[in-house]
This record gives C-alpha cells, sequence and structure tokens, in this order.
C-alpha cells in the first residue's frame, strides 16, 4: 500500500481567500476540492478574521490534511493592506496549528515557479498548468483564480517536500513563535 498525504493549500486574502487540496498517493497527487471564501461583504476586519479561522478549521475537519501550505504576504506599497493580508494569513495558520498541522509558508514567486517553472507566471498561467497536471477540465475551474492560487500553493509544498528547506515549516505554535517574535505582541 502506498503512502497517502492530504496538503491544503491557502491563498490568503480579505476579499478572497483561496482554498485547494490534494491528495497524494505515492508520489501523485490528485484534486480532492478547491474553492473560495468570500469577505466582501463583512464590513468589519476582526469578523473576516473570524470567518477566516471558523472556515479553514471547518475545512480542516471536514478533509484532515496532514500538512498545509500558506502563500507568504508579499511586500507592497501600501502598508495597511499588506497588515490585513499578514493577518489573514497568520489566523488560517493559527486554524491549522490549532489542530497540530504542520504549516509551512512560501512566497508567491517559489510557488508560480514550482508549478510553471516562471516565477512571473500570471495567475492564468498557474490555473492552466494545474489543470494539465491535476487532470481538471477547463469548464471545472471556479472563475475567482484565488481558488487555484490555493491549490498551486498545496501543489508546490507537494513538489518542494523532498527539499523542506525551501519553506518555512512550524510544527506548532512554539517553533512559530520563536521563529517570529515580530509578528507577536505580548500584552502589558
Amino acid at each position: 500500500m502506498q503512502p497517502e498525504k492530504i496538503i491544503m493549500g491557502i491563498d490568503p486574502g480579505t476579499t478572497i481567500m483561496g482554498y485547494g487540496m490534494i491528495r497524494v498517493v505515492g508520489k501523485k497527487p490528485e484534486l480532492l476540492t478547491m474553492g473560495v471564501i468570500r469577505l466582501s461583504k463583512i464590513d468589519d476586519h476582526a469578523l473576516k478574521l473570524q470567518r477566516i479561522f471558523d472556515r479553514c478549521v471547518s475545512l480542516i475537519d471536514e478533509f484532515h490534511p496532514d500538512e498545509v501550505a500558506a502563500e507568504a504576504p508579499f511586500f507592497g506599497q501600501n502598508v495597511q493592506s499588506m497588515l490585513k493580508l499578514g493577518r489573514a494569513q497568520g489566523v488560517a495558520l493559527a486554524a491549522a496549528l490549532s489542530r497540530q498541522i504542520p504549516v509551512t509558508e512560501y512566497a508567491p514567486r517559489k510557488i508560480k515557479q514550482a508549478i510553471t517553472g516562471n516565477g512571473a507566471a500570471s495567475k492564468e498561467q498557474v490555473a492552466a498548468m494545474l489543470c494539465s497536471v491535476l487532470k481538471i477540465p477547463k469548464e471545472n475551474l471556479p472563475k475567482e483564480l484565488d481558488a487555484t492560487d490555493g491549490l498551486a500553493a498545496a501543489l508546490c509544498h507537494h513538489f518542494q517536500s523532498s527539499s523542506p528547506q525551501l519553506g518555512k515549516s512550524y510544527s506548532g505554535w512554539k517553533a512559530y513563535i520563536k521563529d517570529n517574535p515580530s509578528r507577536t505582541k505580548k500584552s502589558k
């Protein structure tokens, strides 16, 4: 019997958050599910974070992933947007860590490079390659490519699993906090 592993991928967002799940049997990945968490109708940022956490926990409890891979926030011009995106990613990672699931972060360029061979690939190019690798009919792709970006994070993690030094992995809260002291704030 070949070893089996389920990997959840997350593309963090505060308006639309993408996710994808793959099952890897031996070395062959197959699609389990992909979709988005729509957050645009929620005005309060804290309530968006709660929705992300609750939905991620729900997906984790349904599919029981062995590992979670997330796209790391990218550095943009708008500091407020970057902070909100980082919080969204942190809450998604907290959902995984609350269930003792190891998490790994990958830079957006690393994910695109792993999937398409080009770190500057478009969302459409990533989606097309996912269709090819995972045998997804193009008509089954969701209209929001955030879902395929989440799926790409999971597939990237599968491809990189033989080289774990390429991403940052955390086995639990203590390891994450130790490696990210600036992301934690102690209350006075």
